[in-house]
């Protein structure tokens, strides 16, 4: 079923490195946990579960219905501006030396993007980092500098997206 966009789409993308491994340890209780839900519910084959038990999102076959969102038993999965390549793959409150601990990939709240942000798009919230896409300008600099790779480039230019 092929379904025509306008620029900018919006597609969904899951907030979770896997660096926790949730599925396996229940360490982050804020990670992905690999159950498959929104793979079940997706009628655009848009989403598979990869090897790290962590969900990925197909932005090419995604038409951004919101259906893995709602759900998502973790609330990892959000919608965002395709127009904006720049996503933060973490959904951990925990503060950072707990996040560590937990998981590789972790945002650890430092506000490193946020203080190298020039448009003043990102913010750390509940020590997580979270982008305002209606002012973001994807110029990338804090996904290229962020220390715990959670910034990612969803075009895979400036960062390895996986």
């Amino acid at each position: 079923m092929a379904v025509k966009k306008k620029f900018p789409y919006r597609a969904a993308v899951v907030a979770c490195n896997g660096g926790c491994h949730a599925a396996e340890s229940n360490a982050c209780s804020n990670g992905c946990i690999g159950c498959g839900k929104c793979a079940q519910v997706c009628k655009f084959d848009a989403i598979s579960v990869q090897e790290s038990n962590v969900a990925l999102v197909d932005e090419e076959k995604c038409i951004a219905c919101g259906m893995c969102v709602k759900e998502c038993p973790q609330q990892v999965i959000h919608l965002h501006d395709c127009a904006n390549y720049i996503v933060v793959k973490c959904s951990n409150k925990d503060n950072g030396k707990q996040a560590r601990e937990i998981c590789t990939n972790s945002c650890i709240g430092c506000g490193l993007c946020e203080r190298l942000c020039t448009a003043s798009a990102i913010h750390v919230v509940d020590n997580c980092a979270v982008i305002d896409e209606t002012i973001c300008l994807s110029c990338g600099m804090c996904a290229v500098k962020c220390p715990r790779h959670v910034l990612k480039d969803t075009r895979g230019i400036l960062t390895c997206e996986s």
